[in-house]
């Protein structure tokens, strides 16, 4: 039998399709004030974070538009596109954590954060809210990181797109875990 924690997990979709209506800024902070109780070894919390709203949402654009401009000055009808998406879209959510050039706490922050991302997405979506998480190209051009802030060092692990869902997928089947699953009991 699930639980509501089954079922919220199982149920989350990844939306595309967001309706119009704003989401405030202090519904944000409270999910990832809840979002924030991820598994951190140390709790040195690796992670910090820019929220692009309101009017705000045109640097974020900006900053898109500003890595995709060719060369010779123009910006492919594709990437105009998608900045017309991207502005249609009412939060942005850029996460961003310090690469530690040590493996082991490059790892361990890279999970911790992850982990945040999971928390805030399964409590936006008990709150009706759904997102994408997105880590496109784009966002390792030096471009865009100078653009929207984020220094030598530090990695931009997401680029999450929020708003309340105007369509909701169906879900796709996963594979049944004894497929994946490697038993040793001696």
């Amino acid at each position: 039998m699930l639980n509501a924690i089954d079922q919220n997990i199982m149920g989350r979709r990844t939306i595309k399709k967001f309706k119009s209506d704003p989401i405030h800024t202090e519904e944000i902070i409270d999910l990832l004030n809840v979002a924030k109780w991820a598994p951190n070894h140390t709790v040195n919390e690796p992670w910090r974070f820019q929220l692009y709203t309101g009017a705000g949402k045109e640097k974020f654009v900006q900053a898109f538009l500003s890595a995709m401009t060719l060369g010779d000055g123009s910006i492919p009808q594709k990437a105009l596109n998608k900045a017309q998406y991207f502005r249609d879209i009412p939060v942005h959510l850029v996460a961003i954590m310090p690469e530690d050039p040590r493996q082991r706490r490059w790892d361990e922050d890279y999970g911790a954060i992850s982990s945040l991302l999971q928390n805030f997405q399964l409590a936006a979506w008990e709150r009706g809210i759904g997102m994408i998480w997105r880590s496109n190209d784009w966002i390792y051009n030096p471009v865009f990181r100078e653009a929207i802030g984020v220094a030598p060092g530090e990695k931009i692990v997401a680029t999450m797109m929020i708003g309340y869902p105007q369509h909701v997928p169906e879900k796709r089947e996963r594979t049944d875990i004894r497929e994946k699953l490697q038993i040793i009991s001696e």
